[in-house]
């Protein structure tokens, strides 16, 4: 009798491979169900870790959401890496901006990290990412993947995924969520490593460990992971930091050094993002009464920092004038309580409605971004005229988070309608 021969064939495997079939310049990739796993090592951080175990400066990048913002996993790992490796000088780059996802990311990367030389770059956008599309994931993720290797090939970048309530649905039956799945089809494509702290938070659910959200003490031997949901508390940024400190040393085993220029050879989407960039707005685009806000005006002082050289002005009339080549164009910008809204005109083509620089958030200024051009011809030179308008936007959308709306509405905080304006996002380049 022959003896019978018995094969497995993985489903990560099966992943694996398709990552490499959709990357050809005849398919599209699709997404695919993928297993959740706390890691993937694929080709490690070998790179990073060889310069921490030789000591001198290395630096540590972080490009993210408010989960990243805020002073928990990022500030803990860093300190951990300095514990471990006490023979290098280990440095921050804090490139976490709240509220803001991959499609932001992939403009900023440059300016915010790569400048600065990181030897590992951190991203973390599974949540901030959690309603786009498979498609724009790629395009933006691959992006940041690309221009990070184009800098320095040998970078070295992890994906981190964390957690939001709702993500328990997918991660309980052993799935990664949809943002994930997708991130997860580009690293086995690039072979990135990944950790699913995400994975870990619904373990410890699971077993009577940890509830996800609370305004009330835990009970003893519990951990109470967030308040909200999704941003977590102390002991939830713990949990963060223990996965990829666990992960880390399980790459630190067997440390592979890795030039990964070659792997830029084939796109896992053919219109990646790549040629994602920023422009910063000068003197020559502006027309109309415009103030460069000095380093010490309240605004620059809180924004500066991440957006540079502030534009402002409140004058209707007043304009933001370029011209490019290539199919995106966008404000990197303020929303603010103050803000105005625009007339925006793409080759002679004016838009039906003005667009606020105003939303149901805006007690507050933070960093948006203005989509004034999308979908062009990319071989294209294209004319841009972003005009404010001589009405400020209806603020009653922000009413219900007042005390008094009809009151405080009337303020002068709620009137204006201010610009206020740094960089423009290309896909594609200026044209003088």
């Amino acid at each position: 009798m022959r003896k019978r021969t018995r094969f497995f064939f993985s489903w990560s495997a099966a992943l694996a491979m398709l990552g490499a079939v959709s990357a050809t310049a005849e398919s599209v990739p699709t997404l695919q169900p993928v297993t959740a796993e706390l890691v993937r090592a694929r080709d490690g951080l070998g790179n990073v870790l060889a310069k921490l175990l030789a000591g001198g400066e290395v630096r540590l990048g972080y490009l993210g959401g408010s989960i990243t913002a805020a002073g928990g996993w990022r500030v803990q790992t860093r300190e951990w890496f300095a514990v471990q490796f006490p023979g290098a000088q280990v440095r921050e780059i804090n490139a976490a901006i709240g509220g803001t996802g991959s499609d932001l990311g992939v403009f900023r990367v440059h300016r915010d990290v790569l400048q600065h030389k990181p030897d590992l770059l951190f991203v973390e956008f599974a949540v901030n990412d959690g309603g786009a599309s498979p498609e724009r994931i790629w395009q933006a993720m691959e992006g940041i993947v690309r221009q990070t290797w184009a800098a320095d090939p040998r970078t070295d970048i992890c994906f981190v995924y964390t957690y939001r309530v709702g993500y328990e649905q997918e991660l309980g039956q052993g799935q990664c969520p949809r943002a994930a799945a997708a991130m997860e089809m580009l690293a086995d494509h690039y072979r990135i490593p990944s950790i699913n702290v995400a994975l870990r938070v619904v373990q410890l659910q699971r077993d009577g460990k940890l509830v996800y959200q609370s305004d009330a003490p835990a009970p003893d031997g519990v951990i109470r992971f967030s308040s909200d949901g999704v941003h977590p508390l102390d002991d939830g940024h713990r949990i963060y930091t223990d996965v990829i400190a666990d992960a880390v040393r399980t790459m630190r085993i067997e440390p592979q050094a890795v030039n990964h220029a070659g792997k830029l050879d084939h796109p896992f989407v053919a219109d990646h993002w790549q040629a994602a960039k920023m422009v910063p707005v000068t003197r020559e685009m502006l027309s109309g009464a415009w103030t460069q806000l000095d380093e010490q005006h309240p605004l620059a002082r809180s924004f500066g920092p991440r957006m540079g050289t502030l534009w402002e002005t409140e004058q209707p009339g007043s304009k933001i004038t370029f011209r490019f080549r290539g199919s995106q164009a966008k404000l990197y910008d303020l929303l603010g309580p103050d803000g105005g809204q625009v007339i925006v005109t793409v080759d002679g083509q004016t838009r039906d409605k003005p667009v606020p620089r105003f939303d149901s958030y805006c007690t507050y200024h933070r960093i948006a971004t203005l989509a004034v051009a999308d979908g062009l011809d990319p071989n294209q030179v294209h004319a841009v005229t972003v005009e404010v308008h001589p009405d400020q936007p209806d603020r009653q959308s922000v009413a219900f988070r007042l005390k008094n709306p009809d009151e405080e509405l009337r303020t002068p905080k709620y009137q204006g309608t201010r610009l206020r304006v740094s960089h423009i996002m290309l896909l594609g380049d200026m044209v003088d």
